[in-house]
């Protein structure tokens, strides 16, 4: 059943990438798109936490408002890079550092033991990350994607996310994801306070923002769930899937290209998540 919540929980984490990248490459700037993403979602959480109307205690409500950091400043920074950079290189770059930061905290704080095989995959993602990141200019010489280092920290801030939401008990309800979402709206607001971009959408715009936010909820609550029945390292690594969705529909769909290099990177980083699900 664990596996099974993960893989939604991808899915969900996926569609919600691929609605907010649409925006963020119309002009407006992404930390904007997170602005109006994660609004919504609060509101779907803070209505589910009220429906349930469970107490939770200030530890729980602590590692919520952590882990809603990670995502207020990851979304921000992945949808800013989703503005100069293709939507098939910039999630899986994000998505491999999400990945093997908690393999690494799994296996070296929490005294998680994944298999060799897990930890070959997070070895593998190393080089993934370097050749992902390697495009042509308009003279052929290899560069560096200019959204690749968003796109990183943005990975850090999804390993933050998923670490700090694991440890929230299954029995403090879900005021903790309530508590996530309005975090991730603060960290938002206090980027756009920095950058000042217009914080204006227009209406549909904002309507496909406020549905990848409400499913990137969807993703969190599922992650949560299957982070209580499963190691951190297998839900992380499952939940992470979730690059397949947004890079599938953005070859297809928005007829992004890659060079050879750049597939050789993504696959790398499809092996490499794949070995540390099957560890």
């Amino acid at each position: 059943m664990g596996e099974l919540l993960a893989l939604t929980s991808a899915l969900c984490f996926g569609g919600a990438h691929f609605l907010n990248a649409l925006v963020a490459r119309r002009g407006h700037h992404g930390v904007v798109v997170a602005a109006y993403a994660q609004a919504a979602g609060t509101v779907v959480s803070v209505v589910v936490a009220v429906a349930v109307s469970t107490a939770a205690d200030p530890v729980s409500l602590a590692w919520g408002a952590l882990s809603g950091l990670g995502t207020g400043v990851g979304v921000g920074c992945l949808y800013w890079s989703m503005n100069s950079s293709p939507l098939s290189v910039v999630v899986p770059v994000s998505d491999v550092a999400a990945v093997t930061l908690p393999v690494l905290i799994g296996l070296a704080v929490l005294g998680e033991r994944p298999s060799a095989t897990a930890l070959a995959g997070a070895a593998v993602a190393v080089p993934a990350i370097a050749l992902v990141s390697r495009g042509k200019n308009g003279d052929g010489r290899t560069v560096m994607c200019k959204g690749i280092v968003l796109a990183a920290v943005a990975g850090v801030c999804f390993a933050v996310q998923y670490v700090a939401m694991a440890r929230v008990p299954a029995s403090a309800g879900w005021w903790p994801v309530a508590v996530s979402r309005a975090a991730s709206v603060a960290a938002i607001l206090a980027l756009c306070a920095v950058l000042r971009p217009s914080m204006r959408l227009p209406a549909k715009g904002a309507l496909v923002a406020g549905a990848g936010g409400v499913a990137g909820t969807a993703g969190i609550i599922l992650y949560l769930l299957a982070s209580h029945t499963q190691l951190l390292t297998v839900a992380v690594v499952l939940s992470a899937l979730y690059p397949a969705v947004p890079v599938v529909l953005g070859l297809v769909l928005l007829r992004e290209r890659l060079s050879a290099v750049q597939i050789i990177g993504l696959t790398c980083a499809a092996a490499a998540i794949a070995l540390i699900a099957a560890g």
